[in-house]
C-alpha cells in the first residue's frame, strides 16, 4: 500500500475528523427526523416512520469527498466530481452542508442545528431530497441512478477544460454496464493539451443488492491487465474490515498525490512539445477497496452485516418498534463522537473544517457542476451565405445536411479559440454528409494514425465513437458543464441511449425545479441516414420510434422538428443551438431533396411550427377546403406535394389544402405543449370536420396520439410507417408503408364525401400505377419513370 510520506498524525487527524462527520451526518439523513446532535438518549419519536436511503456504498464516497479537498485545497486545484455509484447522495449532502454551498444556496440548510436537521428531515421524504445525487444535490452533474454513465460524462466535462481535473467515481456495479466498460475508451480522445484530466476511483465495495460484483472478485492481475489494456496505470488503495483510519488516510493521500504528479507531468509536457503531441499518455486511476457499509454495524441478530450485500441499504431496520435495536443505532451514530465534530450550535468545528476548499473551489459549489453560471452564447453565423436559391418551389434539390454542414463549419471556425462547440457521433460524420466540419477541424484522436487516416489529428473537436453510449454521455456532460454541441447519429440507432435521453429530459426537469440551477444549452440530435432512405442497409435500420420515446416525455423539455427541406433544417438548426434547459430532435435526411421554401419563407414557417402551403393547394383563398393534405417529414413532404399535383391534374374541382409541419408538437393542445397551438388556431388550418389525409415521417399512431382531443381527430387518417421495410428503392419504401402518393390520392377519393363514385376511375388509375410499380422494380431495380423524374415545378407549370 503507498503511503504519504509528508501527511502528519495531525494532518490524518483532521482528515479523520472530517470523513468522520460526512459518515455521521450521511447516517443521520438515513434515520433521524429529531434529536440531530444526540444532546438527549435517542427515543422511537426521534426516527423516522419510514426509512429510505442506501447506506452500503456512502462511508466510500465520503472518503473520497474527503481526500479531494486536501488536495484542492492544498494545490489550489480547480475540480469537480461526478458520482457514479447509485445510491451515494447522503455522503456528497453531507460534504456539500459540512462546506457552507448548502446553507448558501438554500437558507434553511444553513451549517447550525436547524440547517443540519432541516438536512435529516427532507432526505428520501416526500418533497424533500433524493438518495441519487440529483439536481437538488450541489455539485452534481447526474442522477446516481443513471448506472453506467459517470465516466463518460466526466470526460464530457473535462473536454476543452485545461485547466480542470474531474474525478470520476466509478461504483464496481455500475463497472458491470455496457456504457461504462466502453467509456474506459475515452483516453484515445483525450487532448493533453486543450482538455482537462479525468481521473476515475473506481470503488470496489464488493455487493450490488445481493450478488458481488465481477471487478472485485476477479484476481488484481486480471483487474490491472483489464486497466492498463485500457490505457490506464492503476494504483491500489485497499481497506480491510480492522485497517487503521489513519492508515488508510495515508495510503489515498499518496494514490491522490502520486495521480496528480503525474497528469501535471503528462499535460505540461505535452503543452510544451513542437506540434502539441508528445506522446499519449497512460493515465493514472485509483482502484480503491473498501468495505462495503464501512464503520456501520459490524453484524445484526448474529448475521454478518459491514463488508457484505446486507449494508447495501438499510443496515438497522425496525428501530421505532424495537428498543434492542433502537439502542444499536444510537451505539452506532454515537461512535462518529459528534460531540468532537460540531459545536454546541450544531456548527462544524475548526478541525473538520481544516481541510475543506474555499469559494467556487469547493466541490458543491465548483461552476462546473452548475454550468449555466459559464454558459456563453455561440457565435451563430448568419444563415444567408448557407441557404440555397430557391427560384420556384420544388424545382431544384440539395441535401439538407450537407448544407446543413457548410454553416457548421463555419460555427467550428468562430469558436477556434473559445473551443466551446463539439460535434458528437458514432462514425458516422462523412456518411450523413457533414464532412465539411473537416475543412475547419479534424476528428479528435489521440491513438495511433496511419498514411491512410483523413481527418484525424490530435486536437481536433468531432469525436466519432462507435459507441452512442459514450457519444450521448460526452454530450452531456459538455453541455451540463457550460458548453454547446450536437450528437449527430442514424435514426435507427438513436434507440441504443434512449434510456440516457429520458435520464437527461428528468434530470432537465427537475433541475427546473431548483432554483439555483442556471439554465444549460440544449442536448441537440440530428437523425439523419432515415428510415425512408436506408438504400444500403434496409430492414435493420428502418426504425423512426426515438420520436415516440421522446414525445412521451415532460411537455417542458422535449422537442421534436422535422424540416422538409435543406433552408427549414437551417432555421431548425440556428433555432435549436440558440435553446436551453430542452432536448432536441432534428430529423433530416442527407439524400437530395427538393428545395421548397427559401430562406425567408423557411424562417416564417419554421417561427410558427407548421403552416399552410397555398402555392401547393388548389382552394380558393378566404373558402374551405374539400380536404387538407398534411405532411410532416422530408419524404411524406414530397409524397404529399406529389398527391396534390396528381389531384390537381385528375381532380381539378376538388379544393385541396396544403399543410406543413415542422415542430410536431403543435398538434397538441396547448394546455399539454407549450408549443401546443390552441384549438382555435388549430382549427383554422385543418379545419373541424374535412378530411385530413397526413402524411408522416414515423409510426402513424403518434400523430393520432397527440391530436386526439382535436375536432377534427375523427376525420384524421395517418400514413407513415408501419414496420415494412427492405433494401429497396427509395419510392418502394413509400409504396410498401402505403404512403405514397398514389395511395394518399386513393385516400382522399376514400374519404371525402361524393368522390369514390364520382372519381373511381381515377381511383383505378392509381391503383394500376401501383401495380406497374411493383413489376417495375423487379425488372429494373429503379422507380418508375414518372416518379424518378417527378419535380412540383414541372407538375405544377
Amino acid at each position: 500500500m503507498l503511503t504519504h510520506p509528508s501527511l502528519t498524525d495531525s494532518d490524518t487527524t483532521v482528515l479523520d475528523a472530517h470523513w468522520r462527520a460526512l459518515n455521521y451526518l450521511s447516517a443521520c439523513q438515513l434515520y433521524l427526523r429529531d434529536n440531530p446532535l444526540l444532546r438527549e438518549p435517542l427515543r422511537p419519536e426521534h426516527i423516522k416512520p419510514r426509512l429510505l436511503g442506501h447506506w452500503g456504498s456512502t462511508p466510500g464516497l465520503g472518503l473520497i469527498y474527503t481526500h479531494l479537498n486536501r488536495v484542492i485545497r492544498e494545490r489550489d486545484q480547480r475540480a469537480m466530481c461526478v458520482w457514479g455509484p447509485g445510491h451515494g447522495a447522503p455522503a456528497v449532502l453531507a460534504g456539500a452542508w459540512l462546506e457552507g454551498t448548502y446553507g448558501e444556496l438554500e437558507a434553511e440548510r444553513a451549517r447550525d442545528a436547524e440547517g443540519m436537521l432541516g438536512l435529516f428531515r427532507s432526505f428520501s421524504q416526500p418533497g424533500g431530497l433524493p438518495s441519487h445525487t440529483a439536481p437538488d444535490v450541489p455539485g452534481s452533474i447526474q442522477e446516481g441512478g443513471e448506472l453506467g454513465y459517470a465516466l463518460a460524462h466526466a470526460f464530457g466535462a473535462a473536454f476543452d477544460d485545461p485547466d480542470l481535473l474531474v474525478c470520476a467515481v466509478v461504483g464496481d456495479g455500475e463497472a458491470e454496464t455496457g456504457p461504462l466498460a466502453a467509456a474506459w475508451h475515452s483516453t484515445t480522445f483525450l487532448d493533453p493539451v486543450h482538455d482537462g484530466a479525468v481521473l476515475p476511483v473506481l470503488h470496489l465495495n464488493g455487493y450490488k443488492i445481493a450478488n458481488p460484483t465481477v471487478l472485485a472478485r476477479i484476481p488484481q492481475d486480471d483487474l490491472d491487465a483489464l486497466l492498463r489494456g485500457y490505457g490506464y496505470d492503476p494504483l491500489h488503495v485497499t481497506a480491510e474490515p480492522g485497517t487503521p483510519h489513519a492508515e488508510t488516510h495515508r495510503a489515498l493521500a499518496a494514490a491522490f498525490d502520486t495521480a496528480l504528479d503525474r497528469i501535471g507531468r503528462y499535460q505540461r509536457e505535452a503543452r510544451a512539445s513542437a506540434d502539441g503531441s508528445a506522446h499519449r499518455p497512460r493515465w493514472p486511476m485509483l482502484v480503491l477497496r473498501t468495505p462495503k457499509g464501512w464503520t456501520g454495524p459490524v453484524e445484526v441478530d448474529g448475521q454478518p452485516v459491514e463488508n457484505t450485500w446486507r449494508a447495501h441499504q438499510i443496515p438497522l431496520a425496525d428501530v421505532r418498534e424495537d428498543p434492542a435495536r433502537l439502542r444499536e443505532l444510537e451505539d452506532w451514530l454515537r461512535s462518529y463522537r459528534p460531540d468532537e465534530l460540531f459545536d454546541e450550535r450544531g456548527r462544524p468545528t475548526r478541525e473538520v473544517l481544516a481541510c475543506v476548499p474555499e469559494g467556487d473551489r469547493r466541490l458543491g459549489s465548483v461552476p462546473e457542476a452548475n454550468g449555466g453560471r459559464l454558459l456563453r452564447e455561440l457565435p451563430l453565423p448568419a444563415l444567408e451565405p448557407h441557404a440555397v436559391d430557391v427560384e420556384r418551389h420544388g424545382h431544384s434539390m440539395h441535401e439538407p445536411t450537407r448544407v446543413l454542414g457548410g454553416m457548421l463549419s463555419e460555427l467550428f471556425d468562430a469558436t477556434r479559440e473559445r473551443r466551446d462547440f463539439r460535434l458528437f457521433g458514432p462514425d458516422e460524420t462523412a456518411s450523413n454528409h457533414l464532412d465539411g466540419v473537416f475543412d475547419v477541424t479534424p476528428r479528435g484522436w489521440q491513438a495511433r494514425t496511419l498514411a491512410t487516416d483523413e481527418h484525424l489529428g490530435a486536437h481536433g473537436r468531432v469525436l466519432e465513437v462507435l459507441s452512442e453510449h459514450m457519444c450521448q454521455g460526452w454530450l452531456e456532460g459538455y453541455v451540463l458543464t457550460g458548453r454547446h454541441g450536437l450528437f449527430a447519429s442514424y435514426e435507427a440507432f438513436a434507440h441504443i441511449v434512449a434510456s440516457m435521453a429520458g435520464q437527461h429530459v428528468k434530470w432537465i426537469q427537475s433541475a427546473l425545479e431548483v432554483p439555483w440551477r442556471r439554465p444549460v444549452s440544449s442536448l441537440n440530435y440530428l437523425l439523419t441516414s432515415h428510415a425512408w432512405r436506408q438504400d444500403h442497409n434496409g430492414f435493420s435500420h428502418q426504425d423512426p420510434g426515438f420520436i415516440d420515446h421522446i414525445m412521451n416525455k415532460s411537455p417542458q423539455v422535449v422537442r421534436v422538428y422535422l424540416p422538409p427541406d435543406a433552408n427549414t433544417l437551417l432555421c431548425v438548426a440556428d433555432h435549436v443551438l440558440r435553446t436551453r434547459d430542452t432536448v432536441n430532435v432534428v430529423v433530416a435526411g442527407k439524400q437530395a431533396c427538393f428545395d421548397w421554401l427559401p430562406l425567408e419563407e423557411a424562417r416564417g414557417h419554421c417561427e410558427r411550427g407548421l403552416g399552410v402551403w397555398e402555392w401547393a393547394g388548389t382552394e380558393v383563398r378566404g373558402g374551405e377546403p374539400d380536404v387538407v393534405l398534411a405532411c410532416a417529414g422530408d419524404v411524406p413532404t414530397q409524397e404529399t406535394l406529389a398527391a396534390a399535383s396528381l389531384l390537381r391534374e385528375h381532380l381539378p374541382q376538388l379544393a385541396v389544402r396544403v399543410v406543413n409541419v415542422v415542430d410536431i408538437a403543435r398538434l397538441m393542445p396547448h394546455s399539454e405543449h407549450p408549443h401546443g397551438l390552441p384549438d382555435s388556431e388549430f382549427d383554422a388550418v385543418f379545419t373541424r370536420d374535412k378530411p385530413v389525409i397526413f402524411a408522416y415521417h414515423g409510426y402513424p399512431w403518434l400523430v393520432h396520439r397527440l391530436a386526439y382531443r382535436r375536432a377534427v381527430h375523427d376525420s384524421l387518417h395517418v400514413r407513415g410507417y408501419k414496420e415494412s421495410g427492405a433494401t429497396t428503392t427509395p419510392f418502394d419504401m413509400v409504396v410498401r408503408n402505403d404512403m405514397d402518393r398514389y395511395r394518399l390520392v386513393m385516400d382522399v377519393i376514400d374519404r371525402t364525401p361524393g368522390l369514390p363514385v364520382r372519381a373511381a376511375g381515377v381511383r383505378q388509375a392509381m391503383e394500376d400505377v401501383r401495380t406497374r410499380h411493383h413489376a417495375w422494380i423487379r425488372e429494373h431495380g429503379t422507380d418508375l419513370p414518372e416518379v424518378a423524374e417527378w419535380s412540383w415545378s414541372a407538375a405544377s407549370g
